[in-house]
């Protein structure tokens, strides 16, 4: 039997607790939440199940950690799941654009031999990018293409007029490091794609409001020794929280369930 403990108790947690109710196989072995949200937590999740503010607070150790909360969630309890040598797997590779926290989580888990790693989310083609890399990459472009209210409360309201825009418009065009830093709630995708490929400042990312758009467009184009590559992916919202991506929750769920396959594809 596999114990799996989850960061966060919001909707892509409620959906992986869910997957881990119908295994055999794996057993979930508690929740890690905020010390001043803990009585909601076990609200949320039920009391047959473990409610805590830090990994030291389990009965048991798990196998694996499971980062669904975002970056407060990772900066909080990263770096003391990665020291206990506990494997940990986040959404949050936004935060990573932070080098001195990139830095604390690497040398903890180069420490213990724990890995952190980090959730496709709601993108594909990353395993393209990461193999491509080590015969050198040459370029690496994402393009974020989201509705108008997506963008709404970010940088992107002071270059355009979002109530009166009538077709897509570029609103940003920089590094993934300078993305992920004026537009952290969309960030984890732009992180992921810098991670996997040539990194956060040499990657190049526009973004894009669309009035059109009925879902968020995630573009990926790539050239190098390997040849070259084009990705466009259309995601839907999950129904029960329209912030979160249902890939990033399905993503996070076969983290999970993978710990019981005997076969895995790299």
């Amino acid at each position: 039997m596999k114990h799996v403990a989850i960061i966060g108790y919001g909707a892509i947690a409620s959906h992986v607790i869910r997957a881990i109710s119908s295994s055999s196989a794996i057993r979930l072995g508690g929740v890690i939440g905020r010390a001043e949200r803990l009585a909601a937590a076990r609200e949320a999740v039920g009391q047959d199940v473990a409610v805590v503010e830090s990994i030291d607070g389990l009965a048991t150790r798990p196998d694996l950690v499971l980062d669904c909360a975002g970056h407060p969630g990772l900066i909080a309890h990263g770096a003391g799941i990665l020291e206990r040598g506990i494997d940990l797997v986040s959404v949050s590779a936004g935060a990573l654009a932070d080098a001195a926290l990139y830095e604390t989580l690497a040398r903890a888990a180069s420490a213990s031999g724990a890995r952190l790693r980090i959730a496709s989310g709601a993108i594909g083609g990353l395993d393209v990018l990461s193999a491509a890399r080590h015969g050198g990459l040459d370029r690496v472009t994402y393009r974020g293409r989201k509705p108008v209210a997506s963008w709404r409360g970010t940088p992107a309201e002071t270059v355009l007029d979002l109530d009166t825009l009538m077709d897509a418009r570029i609103h940003f065009r920089g590094t993934a490091r300078e993305a992920a830093r004026l537009y952290p709630k969309n960030a984890n995708v732009t992180a992921s794609v810098a991670l996997a490929g040539i990194g956060f400042d040499a990657t190049e990312v526009e973004l894009v409001a669309d009035p059109t758009c009925t879902s968020n467009c995630h573009e990926l184009e790539a050239e190098g020794a390997f040849g070259n590559f084009s990705l466009r992916l259309n995601g839907y919202q999950l129904a029960d929280n329209p912030k979160s991506s249902a890939l990033t929750a399905m993503s996070m769920i076969n983290a999970a369930l993978s710990l019981e396959e005997p076969i895995l594809v790299a």
